[in-house]
């Protein structure tokens, strides 16, 4: 996945928002909240690191090319970062881009969703 596939995909998903920080990592939010990391490590292959179920993040942790990601996941939060597709192709990736969004809506205040729209 290139860094404008990612950020395409992420555009699409509703009332997302986009900001580029912590050292030039791409990081969407809905709500003012984090759903997905694109950035870096010192290669040019990108890293995304997202938000996900308790059994996705059991299942993903052990597969070639996703690890817990870094800070998030020490600190108990489900988090996993792909860094190749060699377990997880992109529409794969989508999917689980997808389900962290809507995970993160499911935190958000019933007010927040309301102005949202969502």
């Amino acid at each position: 996945m290139t860094l404008d596939d990612y950020n395409s995909f992420c555009a699409s998903l509703p009332r997302a928002t986009h900001v580029v920080q912590w050292g030039g990592a791409h990081v969407w939010k809905v709500g003012g909240k984090v759903f997905a990391i694109g950035g870096w490590n010192g290669g040019e292959q990108l890293f995304v690191t997202f938000k996900c179920s308790d059994i996705a993040y059991d299942v993903l942790k052990e597969q070639p090319g996703c690890r817990p990601a870094p800070y998030l996941a020490s600190r108990g939060m489900k988090w996993i970062q792909r860094q190749t597709s060699q377990s997880m192709d992109d529409a794969a990736l989508k999917d689980y881009l997808g389900e962290s969004h809507r995970l993160v809506v499911l935190k958000l205040t019933r007010q927040t969703r309301r102005e949202l729209g969502l």
